[in-house]
């Protein structure tokens, strides 16, 4: 409850200028996706977590220095992607100016699914509704095209004197009012989410707190 306390009287500050001038990003740990329907284990150093609402694609073909004009054709899909965070871990790393690690990086914190819709399939990925629901009720509602860079945009960014492979995962960022943080509201154990993407689907996950 102290540190739910801390954070909540730490009011969010406006977006810093650099978020609009450039893609500001995080890599995380690859080997700590988890699928829909599958249970996340709070990690024992947070007492605060939260969810958060956003979608990303899925790469294909390799390539380094791709403009954004042919950054489609390094697009395989798109998918839901709930980047859980410890908010308490979190706000201590970004004191250091690092950006995340632990806040972000624990076994099944990053969620993708329920399936990857083509480019043909989805149509415009920017005008798609978004929601989030928590144990069966609405927390927050948006669409994709709050992005202040298009994937493309980011692409050629990320690939500036850098190699993209194959099978790499981009997220979006999250949506408007789309994570606990924003609305002042976070997760509990055994709280079950399903994060919804128009065209895409339904990715659902419970958090469950472990023992010590």
């Amino acid at each position: 409850m102290a540190e739910l306390a801390r954070i909540e009287a730490e009011p969010l500050g406006d977006l810093p200028e650099v978020y609009r001038k450039q893609p500001i990003y995080y890599i995380t740990n690859r080997f700590s996706v988890r699928g829909t329907n599958t249970t996340v284990k709070w990690p024992r150093y947070s007492k605060v977590m939260d969810y958060e609402l956003e979608f990303g694609i899925v790469t294909k073909n390799k390539g380094a220095n791709i403009t954004a004009a042919k950054a489609k054709d390094h697009i395989f899909g798109y998918t839901i992607f709930n980047d859980f965070s410890a908010r308490d871990a979190q706000r201590i790393e970004m004191e250091g100016r690092l950006g995340p690690a632990k806040g972000k990086s624990f076994d099944g914190g990053n969620v993708l699914g329920p399936w990857i819709v083509t480019p043909g399939e989805i149509g415009d990925p920017y005008k798609l509704k978004m929601e989030c629901r928590v144990n069966g009720k609405m927390r927050s509602q948006g669409t994709t095209e709050g992005m202040l860079f298009s994937f493309e945009e980011i692409i050629a960014h990320v690939t500036q004197d850098e190699t993209l492979m194959p099978g790499e995962f981009i997220g979006s960022g999250t949506v408007g009012n789309g994570c606990g943080l924003e609305l002042g509201w976070y997760l509990e154990d055994n709280d079950e989410i399903e994060l919804e993407v128009e065209k895409i689907g339904i990715l659902k996950n419970k958090v469950v707190r472990q023992g010590a």
